[in-house]
């Protein structure tokens, strides 16, 4: 088998993750910050590591402005939908996924103003374009870090430049490179990094979250217990529990806690080139085919390791089927929930694309084995089999 479907969920985990949850699920088990026993204080601990750790990550000023949420789109929903009133105005790109989308044009509705800077064939966004964007009454600018289709990097150290200039709140989506790229809150000018646990970090599905920069003072979307402040019927005040309403999904903090120490303790650096090493295999071998159409930079360096390609003449869930059932490899096929970034490289008439997902446990023999399986499939396509 071999799982080439990491920009949706990576797989497989490392060792300590799924032990941390044992551990967790077996030897620990309390409520954090709901009791004053001894599981309910471990419990705590567990939490309150995973913040550290990933403040440590992202380089954010204070562990207790890592917000954890069920997931990035969660996270991204809690700053649109209480950031954002009537009479704002937002930057987008057109390469963003619907988490981000779809909030957006609901509160279209509701009378914020949204600007979508178109980026070019290759999913990059120009900085030109978008600084013309910019008006007297732009609150926010949000992009995501890469691309969940065609992997592109854009460059959010400018962008947060343009942002931290003009007073715009900058928001960035890191599903796609949270664990697999460097992100520096203070050199890239983030104000806030919505993240997921299940890819990159190498944590379980079920986790993700916000980290916020020092400035940003985000009002609750949910109000509720907290294990604190008990005594009252109105909300904390105090960081991360104003947020974090409801009891947490500690067994998965607890594995996505491990999941970022052994990213800390492997370094970002190596993960990040290797990455670009199996990459840059992939897609040469791609470009000796002329029957595969490939969307995206054709250099590594400027993406992560998702790669889109089309076999020309064929339906690209034809092809992922095929994939999956001859040759037990998996992939995504479709339009990947970013209708307006298929749009943008061209591929949304064609129904989408085949999307390989790599990711750090990839090998380059299990990249050559789905070389070759394409090929065997190009051939008898052209046979007429």
């Amino acid at each position: 088998m071999i799982y080439l479907d990491n920009a949706a969920t990576s797989w497989p985990k490392p060792p300590q993750v799924m032990n941390a949850m044992q551990n967790y699920f077996y030897k620990v088990g309390g409520s954090p910050g709901r009791s004053g026993h001894f599981l309910s204080v471990e419990a705590g601990k567990i939490v309150f590591e995973a913040r550290e750790l990933l403040a440590e990550l992202f380089n954010a000023p204070d562990p207790q402005r890592i917000v954890f949420t069920k997931n990035a789109t969660e996270g991204l929903n809690f700053v649109l939908l209480t950031l954002l009133k009537p009479g704002d105005h937002i930057i987008t790109t057109s390469m963003e996924h619907n988490s981000v989308m779809r909030p957006l044009r609901y509160l279209e509705r509701k009378g914020i103003e949204v600007t979508v800077v178109q980026c070019d064939g290759e999913g990059r966004v120009s900085l030109d374009d978008l600084k013309k964007s910019i008006k007297a009454h732009t609150k926010m600018i949000v992009v995501n870090h890469a691309s969940n289709i065609v992997g592109t990097v854009q460059p959010v150290d400018k962008i947060g430049k343009i942002a931290k200039e003009h007073k715009c709140i900058f928001v960035v989506d890191c599903a796609q490179t949270a664990g697999s790229i460097n992100i520096d809150l203070a050199k890239m000018n983030i104000d806030i990094v919505a993240f997921t646990g299940h890819k990159g970090l190498l944590g379980p599905q079920g986790t993700g979250g916000l980290c916020l920069n020092s400035n940003i003072d985000l009002p609750p979307l949910l109000y509720g217990g907290t294990g604190s402040n008990s005594e009252t019927e109105t909300q904390p005040i105090h960081m991360p529990d104003k947020l974090e309403s409801g009891t947490l999904n500690t067994i998965g903090i607890a594995g996505l806690s491990a999941g970022v120490k052994f990213i800390l303790n492997t370094g970002i650096s190596k993960i990040e080139s290797y990455d670009q090493q199996i990459t840059q295999y992939f897609i040469d071998e791609i470009l000796k085919y002329p029957e595969l159409e490939l969307y995206g930079p054709r250099e590594a360096i400027e993406k992560t390791g998702v790669i889109s390609v089309n076999l020309k003449g064929v339906v690209c869930s034809e092809v992922g089927t095929i994939l999956d059932r001859f040759f037990n490899i998996m992939t995504r096929t479709g339009l990947h929930c970013a209708p307006t970034a298929h749009k943008t490289i061209g591929t949304f008439s064609q129904g989408g694309t085949i999307r390989f997902g790599l990711g750090y446990f990839n090998t380059e023999k299990e990249v050559k084995k789905t070389i070759d399986a394409l090929e065997e499939i190009i051939e008898k396509n052209i046979a007429g089999d």
